[in-house]
């Protein structure tokens, strides 16, 4: 029986290590700076740009049109 004992008491020990080094890691300034902010708000605004350009362009547009309409047309 003392071997369960020391296996649990390895075991919380490890758990407790753990958990120690986690919030020790939460409480650290990893966070992002305003410029890292910025220049990650101008690459989304340049990606949903670009993605609408796709999406309004001729090809897909006629595409998406097709396949909606199909789908309304659709007997069930």
């Amino acid at each position: 029986m003392a071997g369960t004992a020391d296996m649990a008491g390895k075991v919380t020990a490890a758990v407790c290590g753990w958990w120690a080094r986690r919030t020790a890691a939460a409480r650290r300034d990893a966070g992002m700076t305003t410029s890292e902010y910025a220049v990650g708000t101008i690459a989304a605004a340049a990606f949903a740009a670009v993605l609408y350009k796709i999406v309004t362009s001729g090809a897909v547009s006629g595409a998406l049109e097709s396949v909606i309409g199909k789908a309304l047309d659709a007997s069930f």
